[in-house]
């Protein structure tokens, strides 16, 4: 027991099966086979952990493809996004344009009403001013309205005898 065998005959520290079990050539060979395998395995797990860059590339590598993924998908959030605000932008541009249509007529509409009362109210004014004008006035407005030159005429020969008397009190002063 000089070397690192305990009593039963296994190696201080590992796994493996007692050393002293195998019953022939055979079984010793499948053992050593076994061992190998395990150790083969072992050390492929050791080396794996240890390739640090080679880990970290394929995490980068993995990294890269799920941004690239969530790129695709916030791209295509925003078209949609983009899409439904100009639809509703749109109805809402159509909207306002009918109401402002509707208010247009309407206004037109009212105004129509307006000018129709207006016009209704001066008939009725001129009709009141016709019964209260006396009837040799309303001949001659009767006249008037038949000889429209005569009247202008008149008015004018009556706008210039008026405006001579007005010069004349300027330069002689009032008599």
């Amino acid at each position: 027991m000089t070397d690192a065998t305990s009593g039963d005959g296994t190696r201080a520290g590992s796994t493996a099966q007692p050393t002293g079990g195998a019953k022939g050539p055979d079984e010793l060979r499948r053992q050593i086979e076994q061992t190998r395998s395990e150790l083969g395995d072992t050390v492929e797990e050791l080396a794996g952990r240890a390739d640090v860059k080679g880990r970290a590339k394929a995490r980068a590598a993995d990294l890269r493809d799920k941004a690239g993924a969530m790129t695709v998908q916030l791209r295509s959030s925003a078209a949609q996004a983009g899409h439904t605000v100009q639809h509703r932008a749109s109805r809402a541009g159509h909207s306002a344009q009918e109401k402002a249509s509707r208010a247009g007529h309407t206004a037109q509409e009212k105004a129509g009403q307006a000018g129709h009362a207006v016009q209704g109210k001066a008939g009725q004014a001129g009709h009141a001013a016709e019964r209260r004008v006396p009837g040799r006035a309303r001949g001659a407005v009767e006249a008037g309205r038949r000889h429209p030159r005569a009247v202008l005429v008149a008015a004018a020969a009556a706008g210039a005898v008026v405006t001579a008397g007005v010069l004349r009190r300027r330069r002689h002063g009032p008599c």
